[in-house]
């Protein structure tokens, strides 16, 4: 089973693939995490990658994601996708969308991680919270064109990472008792299978942020 965690920049994909990489190995299940290449680019080159070696960035992140174990869960910390939606809002280049979208169709199950958490600066790949929101719409928009369907994960800390345990576990039913997380927290409702409903998804963010 391949987990894909999307989201624009400091929504926290990182942090919820250490935490499901520790709470599904504590479940007895073999995991393979696949952290962000981008991240390791740039602290090697210590810059961000100009528009050609965009395409770089993408063949190693699929080829990482595709070596993994076939007997692991893999998480896959940010996917192509991301690098594709940044190359179109940085570039106006839109040429690795097309692939970054038949790789996304490899994954079981796709997150998008809510943008209910603040910004925090962290260094080179931080282009601030103005870009958060188009960045989300893009997201949202490839994986429709796509046709991939993905679930959107509120919460912060244990908050998150039961509600990401809830939607693992409804896609992967099997997995539930060893997850230990066959019903949605109390309080939540989860999204729909899609979050295709945009009014939908607001009431509920609402509902989150008052709570």
């Amino acid at each position: 089973m391949k987990i894909a965690l999307l989201g624009a920049e400091s929504t926290g994909k990182s942090q919820l693939a250490l935490a499901l990489d520790a709470r599904l190995c504590q479940s007895g299940l073999a995991v393979h995490r696949v952290d962000e290449y981008l991240r390791e680019w740039c602290d090697t080159h210590q810059r961000t990658p100009r528009q050609d070696e965009q395409l770089h960035i993408v063949d190693t992140q699929i080829a990482r994601v595709l070596a993994a174990p076939e007997n692991a869960v893999v998480i896959a910390d940010t996917t192509p996708l991301m690098t594709a939606v940044y190359s179109q809002l940085l570039f106006n280049d839109d040429r690795l969308d097309a692939r970054a979208m038949a790789h996304q169709a490899v994954y079981d199950i796709t997150l998008l991680m809510g943008m209910d958490v603040p910004w925090v600066s962290d260094g080179l790949q931080r282009d601030g919270p103005h870009v958060r929101e188009p960045v989300d719409q893009r997201v949202r928009h490839l994986l429709g064109l796509a046709g991939i369907p993905y679930q959107v994960v509120y919460g912060t800390g244990k908050q998150r990472l039961d509600n990401a345990l809830f939607c693992i576990a409804r896609h992967a039913p099997h997995l539930a008792n060893q997850l230990e997380r066959p019903e949605p927290p109390t309080g939540w409702s989860g999204p729909c299978e899609t979050c295709g409903d945009g009014d939908c998804e607001h009431r509920l963010f609402t509902r989150l942020v008052k709570g």
